[in-house]
């Protein structure tokens, strides 16, 4: 699987990455780590070498559980990224708890609690998540810890993750941030990065994780049906309906509705990554075959794709990588 830098750090992610909410208990709370193990070494299988995680998934149990299923392969062959910006401390009761901390000290310490959840002695890549609500303070204060720390070897790269395009714009615009992680905002549902966010990062070098491509779920199966999430809720009756009109476009292509989805999260050239969760090792495998119809000469469904046209998203043709 192909591997790009990102931005201009040596950090290196496959073009495929698996996201770790759903090890945490994202939508099953009684993920174990047998299973967890499974997707994880069905991921590796496949060639994914990068793989993203947070203290916020499940109260440190998703990062945990990443570092038992990682443990014993060799350290230089994964990427792995977390997140600062929650702390996870313990309560009165003896359980834990979640607490905002986007100061240098809660950022130097979230790290440390990271490594040794994860089980390893470096992180690779440091994202500043979901820092709206605190945005003067995360540009302020988080960022020039994290730089420090990158320039001392310690991470090897700096980004910011959240779906709050202001904030990631703010980001690229303000800081020396290696790479953006947009979370449903370069999809077929929601191409609005594509305005103004993807222009600006490649004007100043900065690379896209592309996370939250079908949109929590509603575009990650044939024919969307009631239930499926949406923005980590259940998908409304308007978003079901636009997803089928995708649906109906992209199999008039001969490709299918979560193949189109990698495949437009892919296309863009700014992309390195585009992270996807998985609740099972099929999932992901599943994932992996579908990923391989970005490979296809697709622009005729861009096209078809824009607003105006039948199944009209947000979408706009992608600025593609030539392939």
């Amino acid at each position: 699987m192909r591997a790009t830098n990102l931005g201009r750090s040596g950090v290196v992610v496959t073009e495929l990455g698996l996201g770790t909410a759903q090890l945490g208990g994202l939508y099953e709370p009684t993920m174990d780590q047998r299973t967890a193990n499974a997707t994880v070494a069905a991921a590796w299988e496949a060639g994914i070498r990068y793989f993203d995680t947070a203290p916020h998934y499940g109260l440190g149990a998703a990062e945990e559980r990443v570092g038992v299923a990682l443990a014993g392969r060799p350290r230089e062959a994964f990427t792995i990224s977390t997140k600062v910006g929650r702390l996870i401390v313990e309560n009165a009761d003896g359980g834990r708890e979640r607490r905002w901390g986007f100061g240098a000290d809660a950022v130097r310490r979230s790290l440390d609690m990271s490594r040794q959840r994860l089980r390893l002695d470096r992180i690779d890549v440091a994202l500043v998540h979901d820092p709206e609500e605190h945005l003067d303070q995360a540009i302020d204060e988080a960022f020039p810890a994290l730089a420090e720390l990158r320039a001392h070897g310690v991470i090897g790269a700096v980004g910011v993750g959240t779906r709050n395009l202001p904030s990631l714009l703010r980001f690229v615009r303000e800081t020396e941030v290696d790479a953006v992680m947009v979370a449903g905002r370069l999809t077929l549902l929601d191409a609005d990065a594509l305005v103004e966010l993807v222009p600006l990062c490649r004007e100043r070098g900065v690379s896209v994780l592309n996370a939250g491509v079908f949109n929590s779920g509603v575009l990650a199966a044939p024919a969307p049906v009631a239930g499926a999430h949406f923005e980590y809720a259940t998908a409304p009756p308007h978003v079901l309906a636009r997803a089928r009109e995708i649906e109906a476009t992209t199999l008039r292509h001969g490709i299918s509705l979560p193949e189109a989805a990698l495949a437009f999260a892919a296309h863009s050239d700014v992309v390195s990554s585009v992270v996807v969760g998985a609740d099972s090792p099929e999932q992901i495998v599943q994932t992996a075959d579908a990923f391989a119809a970005r490979h296809r000469d697709l622009s005729e469904l861009w096209r078809d794709l824009r607003p105006g046209r039948p199944g009209a998203t947000t979408a706009r043709e992608p600025h593609h990588r030539g392939e």
